[in-house]
C-alpha cells in the first residue's frame, strides 16, 4: 500500500519542485531586469508588501486594476520596449496611478505616470484649456519611457532610475554621495534613511507588484490566467478626427458605449477634440478600427453644437456659465479676437444636445446692470413688467445688479 502511495506522490512532488524552480528563475530574472541583486528577495518590508497584496482582498484589487487596464497594457509594453525600458516598469505606472489615466494628486501630478506640469511640458506633453496630455495613455507613456531612459543613462541602473523618478535626480545624487554607494540595500536602509521614506517604499512596492504579476500559479489559482497572454487584438488604435468633433458622434459611428470611449481619451477635458486642430488623435479599440474607417466622415458643427444668438446684456462669461463651458472655449470655436460681442451675433457653443443645460433653449435671460429697473428692462424687451415679475417670482419692484432675470418673448 505504501509503495502505491509513494508512486502517486512522486509526480506531485516532482511537479511542485519544477513549479518552485520555474517561479524562482522568473523571480531572479525579474530582479535582474531592475539591476537588483538576488538577495533583495529576502527584504522583509518588500516581502510584507508582497504578502499583503497577495491576500484575498488585495488580490481582488490587483486583478481588477489589471483587468481595467487590459485594453491598453499591450500598448504600454510596446512603447517601453521601443525605448529599451524593461517591461516590468509597467508596474511603476500601477504603483503611481493604479493604471488610471484620470488620476490626479494633491501635488498636481496627473495621469498614468503622474507627471508634474513642468516635467510634462519638458517632455512635450501639451496642457491647455482643452487637453491635458499627461492623461494621454500613449503620449504620456512615450514621455515616461524617454524620462526613464534618461535617468538610466544618468545613474546606470534601472532601480536607481525608478527611485529618481519618485524623489528626483538631485535628491538621489545627494543620497548616493552621503551613503558612499548606490547599493540598493544601503539606500533603502530604514535606520540611515538616505532616501525619503516614500522612495524607500516606492521601489519595494514596484518590485512586489511585479513579482505578483509574474507569478503564474497565483494568476491561475485566481482564474486570471488570461492576463498572462494579452493578445494584440485587445490593444488600441490611434485615429484622427476633425477639430471640434464630438466623442459622442464617434462612439455612435463605431457602435461603442460613450463611457468606454471617454475612458480611452481622458486627455480631452471636454467631450470633443480641441477646435484649434485641423486633425486630432484619439484612441479606439483596435477591433473597432474597421468600423471607424468605414463610417467616419466630417459633420457640420451645426448638427452637433448649440447655436446661441447673443442677447442684450450678455457677455462671454455669462454665456459660458449658461452652457457649462469656459468662455475661452467659445472664443476659440468662433475665432473671436476679443471679448466684445454684437447684439444677435451667432455663436457656436460646443455642448451635447442631451445636456440638461439645453432645457433653457427657449428662454431668454437678462443680467441686471447698473441703472436698470423693471420698467426699463420691460420696455427694452417689449414685454410687460407683470410678465417679468411673474416669471421671476418678484413680489415688489426691487432688483439687484447681477440678478439673472428670465425673459420670455
Amino acid at each position: 500500500m505504501f509503495k502505491y502511495l509513494l508512486l502517486l506522490c512522486v509526480p506531485l512532488l516532482l511537479f511542485a519542485n519544477l513549479t518552485y524552480e520555474s517561479n524562482s528563475k522568473k523571480e531572479l530574472s525579474l530582479l535582474s531586469s531592475f539591476d537588483i541583486e538576488p538577495s533583495f528577495l529576502y527584504d522583509p518590508i518588500m516581502n510584507n508588501m508582497r504578502t499583503k497584496n497577495s491576500s484575498l482582498q488585495k488580490s481582488h484589487h490587483f486583478f481588477r486594476t489589471m483587468k481595467d487596464a487590459y485594453t491598453f497594457i499591450p500598448a504600454i509594453k510596446s512603447i517601453l520596449a521601443k525605448y529599451n525600458v524593461p517591461q516590468e516598469f509597467l508596474y511603476l505606472a500601477m504603483a503611481e496611478s493604479n493604471f488610471r489615466t484620470k488620476a490626479y494628486s494633491n501635488k498636481r501630478a496627473a495621469g498614468l505616470w503622474q507627471f508634474m506640469p513642468r516635467t510634462g511640458r519638458l517632455y512635450k506633453l501639451h496642457i491647455d484649456e482643452y487637453v491635458d496630455e499627461r492623461r494621454d495613455l500613449i503620449k504620456s507613456t512615450e514621455a515616461a519611457a524617454k524620462y526613464l531612459s534618461y535617468l538610466h543613462k544618468k545613474f546606470g541602473k534601472w532601480y536607481l532610475a525608478a527611485i529618481a523618478y519618485n524623489c528626483g535626480g538631485g535628491r538621489l545624487n545627494r543620497a548616493i554621495k552621503k551613503a558612499g554607494t548606490d547599493d540598493l540595500s544601503v539606500l533603502v536602509d530604514e535606520k540611515r534613511k538616505y532616501i525619503p521614506k516614500e522612495s524607500r517604499y516606492y521601489i519595494r512596492k514596484i518590485v512586489a507588484l511585479a513579482l505578483i504579476g509574474s507569478d503564474e500559479q497565483h494568476l491561475l489559482s485566481n482564474e486570471y490566467e488570461y492576463l498572462l497572454n494579452r493578445a494584440s487584438a485587445y490593444s488600441i488604435a490611434t485615429v484622427k478626427i476633425s477639430g471640434g468633433e464630438s466623442l459622442k458622434h464617434v462612439a455612435k459611428l463605431i457602435d461603442m458605449p460613450l463611457k468606454d470611449l471617454k475612458k480611452l481619451n481622458q486627455h480631452l477635458k471636454y467631450d470633443f477634440a480641441p477646435p484649434y486642430s485641423k486633425k486630432y488623435a484619439i484612441y479606439i479599440p483596435y477591433i473597432k478600427l474597421a468600423d471607424f474607417k468605414r463610417n467616419y466622415h466630417e459633420s457640420s458643427m451645426r448638427n452637433i453644437y448649440k447655436i446661441h444668438i447673443v442677447r442684450r446684456g450678455e457677455n462671454l462669461s455669462y454665456i459660458g456659465k449658461k452652457y457649462g463651458v469656459s468662455y475661452r472655449v467659445i472664443k476659440d470655436f468662433n475665432n473671436l479676437k476679443s471679448n466684445r460681442l454684437r447684439l444677435r451675433q451667432k455663436l457656436i457653443i460646443p455642448i451635447a444636445k442631451s445636456s440638461h443645460k439645453m432645457k433653457i433653449n427657449t428662454q431668454n435671460y437678462y443680467m441686471v446692470k447698473r441703472g436698470d429697473s423693471l420698467d426699463s428692462i420691460a420696455k427694452a424687451h417689449r414685454i410687460s413688467v407683470r410678465n417679468i415679475k411673474m416669471q421671476n417670482h418678484i413680489k415688489g419692484s426691487l432688483i439687484k445688479i447681477g440678478d439673472r432675470l428670465k425673459i420670455y418673448e
